[in-house]
């Protein structure tokens, strides 16, 4: 996913969430890099309201 997804996701399908998860996973990824990467708000950020 890092390098072969495309660069402007405007959907997250359940195919590309599994996709980022596995890569996770695999260790190919972090969760910070990915959050990153896709501009995704962190989980930490979600459970504080911000």
């Amino acid at each position: 996913m890092s390098m072969t997804m495309e660069d402007d996701i405007k959907r997250w399908t359940a195919k590309r969430k599994a996709a980022l998860v596995m890569e996770i996973i695999q260790g190919k990824s972090t969760v910070a890099g990915a959050s990153r990467a896709f501009d995704l708000a962190s989980l930490r950020d979600r459970n504080l309201g911000r």
